[in-house]
């Protein structure tokens, strides 16, 4: 999406995500000044292969298909899972970075990171019972604000008619998960060694990579500005999602 020339912004999204995740309220104003680039995870939405079991793989894919369009150095936003690839990519390929942003997620062995099964199997089957989508739950606060911002976010998620994607099998999304814990149970990287420009955002009430882990990845990576939403969750930038591309697109121009 968005021009056709100059660096990249590589998106990368949350367990479970396909193309039709990435809220539009975020690329439409992302897109209007730089290109954007969204990717499927191996194994789901419009991707062929078996999801990975770990982060790593799935950031060995990322590096792959950016060097495979030709670009030899690219912006990266990783939400959640995403994050989780994103950090690795860094690692990994330091110079295939210019800026990073780090939203809704945490390092490797990071706090509660290993437990999100245990926090979003109830708010799954509450989102059956209640005939609501589970990130109502998952990625929102019970709070009045909380709500509105969980009905005004699905609401854009289906705002693209046609060619949409679909959803990952109950297998690949069983595999991502298995990726997720072993992120959470992984020992500590030495985040020190991200030297590029970095911004992490995150809601102050996040309950599935909890935000306790946003405050770490601010005070571990050392070129890191640290942004923290009031009354939001895991969601916090889609909640915020005006607020959140002013500060993205601010970051990545300065």
């Amino acid at each position: 999406m968005g021009p056709n020339d100059g660096l990249p912004l590589v998106l990368l999204n949350h367990w479970g995500a396909v193309l039709d995740n990435f809220d539009p309220g975020i690329m439409d104003g992302l897109a209007s000044s730089r290109r954007i680039i969204a990717t499927d995870y191996r194994g789901v939405g419009a991707s062929g292969g078996i999801a990975p079991t770990t982060v790593s793989e799935m950031a060995n894919d990322a590096i792959a298909v950016i060097r495979a369009l030709g670009f030899e150095k690219v912006d990266l936003l990783g939400f959640s899972l995403g994050g989780f690839v994103a950090q690795e990519i860094v690692l990994n390929a330091p110079d295939l970075v210019r800026k990073l942003i780090l939203t809704g997620t945490g390092p490797a062995g990071g706090h509660g990171i290993d437990k999100v099964w245990s926090v979003s199997w109830p708010l799954m089957l509450k989102g059956l019972l209640t005939l609501r989508d589970p990130k109502t739950y998952l990625f929102f606060t019970s709070t009045a604000n909380g709500r509105r911002a969980a009905k005004d976010f699905l609401k854009r998620l289906k705002e693209r008619k046609t060619d949409r994607v679909k959803n990952p099998t109950p297998t690949a999304f069983m595999r991502q998960l298995k990726a997720i814990h072993a992120w959470g149970r992984q020992p500590a990287q030495n985040l020190s060694r991200i030297q590029v420009p970095t911004l992490i955002a995150n809601g102050d009430t996040d309950i599935m990579v909890p935000t306790v882990n946003s405050i770490d990845l601010a005070s571990r990576i050392p070129n890191s500005q640290l942004v923290i939403y009031e009354d939001a969750g895991h969601g916090g930038m889609f909640q915020h999602h005006a607020d959140f591309v002013m500060k993205v697109t601010a970051f990545l121009d300065h």
